[in-house]
């Protein structure tokens, strides 16, 4: 009987199996198309009957990371990652991250991000990495909002609240018809999304208007309306002929679209040009000018899941080109429902900077672009462990709304009123780096010491030069700065940098030395790095080109009181020696007037012509040679004599 038994259960094995692929082939074909309530239902069964598969847990742990629910993800991915570390590849590698560090395992979340940055090919962990003291970032910018009850939340969605004229405020919730919808989402088993009206100040007594003009059978969320209250910027399901269209996967995408204010009425409602079919755009924000729109995507050209763009809006409603805000910005991750406020700062949602958990809310000035900006979380109370998005602010008042999917919400996502009671501190520091040479000489000073001055006179810090003459420092970009060089034997030196030039800048510093130390026979004009101050044939005026080298010496002469100099004159080879001498000696003469013409005294001067007895070249009497050649030789120069 014992054997007939395992007979029969051996016999039974294939067939159970066979009915539990066919249920994961059915969980496939709606995790296909994005129904991940009723594809979750259907792994969940599976597992709990014995069968395991890598794909089973990996699309298990998706259904809940792309519904936010980041506990059950954690859970899942984790035994993915113990049972089948072979199928774990660089995505489930950040999910796995994200879905830890919600949890509270930010050690854990720290090593899988170590490994999904390997994995990816970054060795370093710079934009997007988990660092070892960004807890201590995060809490240094937490504590200075307090959040207030928002009175139109329901046990359903209510999320991305957008500013509506003075005193109105929009917002997207799937609250219409309950249970009773006609058309209901399969990602999450909801409700689609509408667009809703509000007083921003009233205390929940009002009704919530629909924004009938606007909303459809489909998706309508995130809004931006234009500073003139003309133009609406709003997110929708791509869709046609009251058909929703699918990319290749069979995914619905996002579009823009935008409406415009006639008697009243929101119409002409058209998609944005820079749409497309095969990814999505999404979440509009514009600049307080309105005369830039920012948005999501994952359109090419896209460093991560998805990133913030932006695009110029013209003049005639046409549009530019669309641009990637950068790396200062975007990682590899998701980077989202991006707002511009009235200062000109862009928050936006993130889970690959470092953060608390899933979506967290950050912020960087927008016209630091381009300098590599510090982009700061935004601390607590606003993000906490789990999603927190679509963040706004009145610049006057300082008070705004989020949205977030936390603990003790009343539906799936909240909207959360707050106040700002003190301003994010974006520091600007750049890096000062240069050089301290003697500004006759051209010689590196090593022992220099450089100080940073602010506006009010006061010493911020100092470094010494190094062996090479070269130094570096930090400096605030948002306050003015002198940069002092002084050493010993020299007068200072000294230059501005004016607030907001955040870029690294490289600042080199030349000192005069109080007296000049040359010694006799030295070539003034080789010290002070001069021209060479050239003649034209069988001439001994002075060349316009000469005037703006023989300035500089008079400038020396002028400096230093008691130097003293000889001017040298010569000429080429050409014509005879005796000829030669008288033009020289005309020509050093010519060079000497000059400066006594400038205010130089003539007891400081000497002139001597020598002919052509000192040639800088080969081009002797019976040479052939180019006329530039001979131009090297018909020149001045400046020996100093005391």
């Amino acid at each position: 009987m014992k054997k007939v038994y395992n007979f029969l259960f051996l016999l039974m094995i294939p067939v159970l199996l066979t009915g539990q692929e066919r249920l994961v082939k059915q969980g496939n074909e709606a995790y296909n198309t994005y129904s991940f309530k009723p594809a979750q239902d259907i792994y969940q069964w599976v597992l709990d009957k014995g069968y395991v598969s890598a794909e089973v847990l990996q699309k298990l742990g998706d259904t809940h990371y792309f519904n936010a629910e980041y506990a059950q993800a954690a859970e899942v991915y984790t035994r993915l990652f113990e049972e089948f570390p072979e199928a774990t590849d660089p995505a489930y590698t950040f999910r796995y991250a994200q879905a830890l560090k919600s949890a509270g395992d930010y050690e854990g979340a720290e090593q899988a991000m170590a490994l999904f940055y390997s994995s990816t090919g970054r060795d370093d962990l710079s934009n997007g990495s988990l660092e070892t003291d960004y807890m201590e970032e995060i809490q240094a910018n937490s504590g200075r909002y307090t959040l207030q009850n928002f009175p139109y939340n329901t046990s359903y969605l209510e999320f991305a609240p957008s500013f509506y004229g003075d005193e109105g405020l929009l917002f997207s919730s799937d609250r219409d018809t309950g249970n009773l919808a006609r058309y209901r989402h399969s990602w999450n088993s909801r409700d689609f999304m509408d667009l809703y009206k509000v007083s921003r100040d009233s205390t929940g007594d009002l009704p919530v208007e629909k924004l009938r003009e606007v909303n459809t059978r489909w998706h309508e969320s995130t809004s931006v309306l234009s500073a003139d209250g003309q133009t609406l910027y709003f997110t929708r399901n791509n869709n046609k002929n009251g058909h929703v269209v699918t990319d290749e996967a069979g995914f619905v995408r996002l579009k823009i679209y935008r409406a415009q204010k006639i008697d009243s009425v929101w119409s002409e409602i058209e998609e944005l040009p820079f749409n497309s079919d095969a990814y999505s755009v999404a979440h509009p924000a514009l600049s307080p000018d309105g005369k830039t729109l920012f948005f999501a995507s994952d359109m090419p050209g896209t460093y991560g899941f998805s990133d913030i763009f932006s695009i110029s809006v013209n003049g005639d409603g046409s549009f530019g080109t669309p641009e990637n805000l950068g790396p200062e910005v975007n990682t590899e991750a998701r980077e989202t429902f991006p707002f511009i406020d009235t200062e000109g700062f862009l928050y936006f949602a993130s889970d690959g900077l470092p953060g608390i958990g899933g979506l967290d809310l950050f912020a960087v000035p927008l016209e630091r672009l381009g300098e590599n900006p510090k982009v700061l979380n935004l601390g607590t109370p606003v993000n906490s462990s789990m999603d927190d998005f679509t963040y706004i602010i009145d610049g006057e008042s300082r008070k705004g709304y989020f949205s977030s999917n936390r603990e003790g919400g009343q539906g799936g996502d909240d909207i959360y009123a707050f106040i700002e009671n003190e301003r994010l501190n974006f520091e600007c520091v750049h890096e000062i780096t240069g050089t301290v040479r003697d500004k006759v000489t051209q010689e590196i000073l090593p022992g220099a010491t450089v100080r940073v001055i602010d506006e009010s006179n006061t010493e911020i810090t100092s470094v010494l030069t190094d062996l090479e003459g070269k130094y570096s420092l930090t400096l605030n970009c948002n306050e003015g700065n002198f940069i002092r060089a002084s050493r010993q034997g020299y007068l200072p030196s000294e230059v501005f940098l004016a607030p907001s030039e955040g870029t690294p800048k490289v600042v080199d510093l030349y000192l005069d030395p109080e007296s000049l130390s040359a010694g006799f026979g030295s070539d003034l004009a080789k010290l002070l790095q001069l021209s060479t101050i050239y003649f034209d044939f069988d001439k001994y005026d002075i060349r316009p080109d000469a005037e703006v080298e023989l300035q500089k010496v008079i400038a020396a002469l002028e400096k230093y009181p008691s130097l003293k100099i000889k001017a040298n004159s010569h000429t080429d080879s050409r014509g005879p020696d005796a000829y030669n001498l008288w033009l020289s000696q005309k020509r050093a003469e010519a060079t000497v007037a000059y400066m006594i013409s400038k205010g130089i005294s003539a007891d400081r001067l000497l002139a001597e012509g020598f002919g052509e007895t000192q040639l800088l070249n080969d081009c002797d009497d019976g040479v052939r040679c180019p006329a530039e050649d001979h131009q090297k030789n018909r020149r001045s120069e400046f020996i100093i004599y005391e």
